[in-house]
C-alpha cells in the first residue's frame, strides 16, 4: 500500500482495511457492506479502502455459476465448497438473490440453502439482492470479489440467479464460467442455444442420480454440438460433465476440470489476458453507469424530464426528440 493511499484512510478505515487484510469475518462484511452502499460519502471511503486493498488482490481463482432456477446451485456450490475446504481451500461465496420488482426486497435465503457450507469457518456466504441491476448480478459483485481476496480466501464463487443476462454477465468478472443444467428439462435442442454455450468454460449436467440414462445422452448431445460451435479459445475445448450435487459424485472430477482449465490458460497467456479485458470492461460500465447517475441528478434535467416522459407516453414528441433535447441539457 502506498504512502499516499494509507494517508488518505479515515483511522476507522484503516482499520477496516487491517482487519480485512487479517481475515477478520466482522471487518470483511462491514467493508462489503460499505461497498455496496449508494451513499455518496460512503462510496468516496469505499473508493479509497479499494485501492488500499487492491495490492493484494488477483491471487485466486474466481468460478461464476450460472444456470436455471431449480438446476441445483446452491447444493452444487455447497458441496463443492466443502471438497474445498477439505482439500486446505478457504471459499467465499457471492449469491445474489432475484429482488422483488415491486418491493424491492429481497429473500437472501442463500444461507439456509447452503446451510452446512455456512456453519465453516473457511467460508464466507454474502447474499446480496440484485436490486434490479441487469444481468443477475449485484452492481457492486465485482469490487465484493477483491475485498474477499484481500481477506486470503483462494477460491470465490459468484452465483447468479440464472436469469436474463446472467450468463454474459458473470462471465465477465469470472475467470471460469460454468452453465449448470439439467439433464430432462424439456427440449434438449433447447441445451443448444448458441450464446450461452459459446460463453461457458465448463458444462455440467447436474442431478444425473435421478434419471442416468437421461444424463449420459444429454452429455453426448452437448458434446456433439459443441463440435459445431467455435469456441471462444483456441486452447481450450469447453468439457461436459455429469454429476449429482446432492450425492456428491462428480465433484472431485469437476474441480480437476478447473485446475485444468486455469492451467491451459495461464501457460497460454490468456488467463492473464482476460482479467486485463475484464478490468478495463469494467472501467467503462462504471463510466457508463456514472453518467446516467450524473444525468439524472442533472437539475435541468430533473425538471424536465416528467413532461418530457408524458409526451413521448402520449405520442407529442418521438423518442428520440426527447433524448436529444434531454442530452442537450448537459451542455449547458
Amino acid at each position: 500500500m502506498s504512502t499516499a493511499t494509507a494517508g488518505s484512510l479515515s483511522a476507522a478505515d484503516q482499520h477496516l482495511v487491517d482487519g480485512v487484510l487479517a481475515g477478520r469475518r466482522r471487518a470483511l462484511a462491514k467493508t462489503i457492506t460499505l461497498v455496496e452502499s449508494t451513499h455518496g460519502e460512503h462510496q468516496r471511503r469505499a473508493r479509497q479502502v479499494l485501492a488500499a486493498l487492491l495490492p493484494h488482490t488477483g491471487r485466486t481463482i474466481r468460478v461464476g455459476i450460472s444456470g436455471a432456477p431449480g438446476a441445483g446451485k446452491s447444493t452444487f456450490i455447497e458441496s463443492l465448497g466443502l471438497y474445498l475446504i477439505e482439500a486446505g481451500r478457504r471459499v467465499a461465496v457471492l449469491a445474489v438473490d432475484p429482488s422483488s420488482s415491486v418491493s424491492g426486497g429481497s429473500i437472501l435465503g442463500d444461507k439456509t440453502r447452503m446451510e452446512l457450507l455456512c456453519q465453516r469457518d473457511e467460508a464466507f456466504i454474502r447474499p446480496s439482492p440484485s436490486a434490479g441491476s441487469l444481468g443477475g448480478v449485484a452492481d457492486k459483485t465485482r469490487e465484493a470479489m477483491l475485498v474477499c481476496e484481500a481477506a486470503g480466501f483462494d477460491v470465490i464463487i459468484v452465483e447468479t440467479v440464472g436469469v436474463g443476462q446472467s450468463e454474459t454477465t458473470v462471465a465477465g468478472m469470472v475467470d471460469a464460467f460454468v452453465l449448470l443444467q439439467l439433464p430432462n428439462a424439456g427440449d434438449d435442442l433447447q441445451a443448444i442455444k448458441k450464446g450461452i454455450v459459446e460463453i461457458a468454460d465448463l458444462i455440467v449436467f447436474n442431478k444425473a442420480d435421478i434419471d442416468e440414462r437421461a444424463a449420459a445422452f444429454a452429455r453426448n448431445q452437448m458434446r456433439a454440438a459443441l463440435t459445431m460451435l467455435r469456441s471462444t479459445s483456441p486452447n481450450w475445448r469447453p468439457p461436459v460433465l455429469t454429476m449429482s450435487a446432492l450425492a456428491k459424485r462428480g465433484i472431485a472430477e469437476f474441480w480437476a476440470e478447473v485446475e485444468r482449465y486455469r492451467t491451459t490458460m495461464l501457460a497460454s497467456g490468456e488467463f492473464d489476458d482476460k482479467r486485463r479485458r475484464q478490468a478495463v470492461d469494467w472501467m467503462w460500465n462504471l463510466i457508463d453507469s456514472g453518467l446516467r447517475q450524473y444525468f439524472r441528478s442533472h437539475t435541468t434535467v430533473r425538471s424536465a424530464l416528467p413532461v418530457l416522459t408524458g409526451d413521448v407516453a402520449e405520442g407529442r414528441t418521438t423518442p428520440g426528440a426527447a433524448a436529444s433535447r434531454l442530452l442537450a441539457y448537459l451542455k449547458h
